[in-house]
C-alpha cells in the first residue's frame, strides 16, 4: 500500500469583470480553473489540482509543490513608484 503525501499548493484567485473567479495554480503550469463564486472556484481549482497530480504520476512525472511557501498581496502607488524611478534616473545621468 503506498504513503499518503501531503501537499500544499497556493492557489491565486482573480475576480473576473464579467462575474466569478479564475483559480490559477502558479506552481502548475496551466493549471486554471473558473467558478461563478469564490467556493465554486475553490471547489474547481481543487479537481483541477488532483487531476493534474494524477497525470503527472501517472507519466513518472515529479509534483511540483508550495511546501513552505505563501502568498501575499503588495499594493504600490504608480504615481510613488514612477517619482523613485526618475529620482534613480536622474541621479545615474549625473554620475555618467
Amino acid at each position: 500500500m503506498k504513503k499518503s503525501q501531503e501537499l500544499q499548493f497556493n492557489v491565486m484567485f482573480r475576480p473576473e469583470p464579467e462575474g466569478g473567479f479564475t483559480a490559477v495554480v502558479p506552481s502548475l503550469p496551466g493549471c486554471i480553473s473558473y467558478g461563478k463564486d469564490l467556493k465554486e472556484a475553490k471547489d474547481s481549482v481543487i479537481d483541477a489540482i488532483r487531476g493534474y497530480v494524477a497525470s503527472v504520476k501517472k507519466h513518472n512525472g515529479k509534483v511540483l509543490h508550495d511546501e513552505g511557501s505563501f502568498m501575499s498581496s503588495i499594493q504600490l502607488s504608480t504615481s510613488e513608484a514612477r517619482q523613485k524611478y526618475l529620482s534613480f534616473q536622474s541621479l545615474r545621468q549625473r554620475n555618467f
